[in-house]
């Protein structure tokens, strides 16, 4: 229901600002601010896009919850969709959610509003995991049997009873 809202909204918003700018400044200067804006939209999300690509990779490296780097950075995607978008009701938005305090304050009502569940796994044992190789303290005590060649039947590979 909100989606339809918005979808019906924000179009109508937009075209009443055009006609008052329009109306107000004329054709040509409202056409330049338009085509400027996006511009300087595009200048702005690609260095937001990159100090925010540098804080999810630093939040990756120290091990630490990724959630706000992400969720900064899918809001300067939506940010540039916004800004690309012709209108001066869409790029206010659009340069908002470029100010980092601004992001902040959306991050913190959204986290408010959901509930966050997290994952992880627990280990009963408390000696590291060695994936690469086993440690010194595993051992598997097994034993075997060697089977001689000549009784393993023709095509068999020798692990199989008959």
């Amino acid at each position: 229901m909100w989606l339809l809202i918005a979808f019906i909204a924000v179009p109508v918003i937009e075209i009443a600002l055009f006609i008052q700018v329009g109306g107000f400044i004329g054709l040509w200067p409202t056409l330049l601010i338009v085509i400027l804006t996006a511009l300087a939209g595009t200048y702005l999300v690609r260095s937001q896009g990159r100090l925010a690509l540098g804080q999810l990779q630093q939040s990756f490296g120290e091990m630490r919850d990724p959630t706000e780097p992400l969720v900064h950075g899918a809001m300067i995607l939506f940010s540039g969709a916004l800004l690309l978008t012709p209108g001066f009701f869409t790029d206010a938005l659009g340069f908002a959610l470029l100010i980092p305090a601004f992001r902040t304050t959306v991050f913190k009502a959204v986290r408010a509003r959901v509930n966050i569940q997290t994952f992880g796994t627990k280990s009963h044992n408390t000696q590291p995991h060695h994936p690469q190789g086993r440690s010194d303290g595993d051992i598997i005590d097994a034993e075997y049997t060697e089977l001689p060649d000549d009784d393993a039947p023709r095509g068999s590979s020798g692990w199989t009873k008959h």
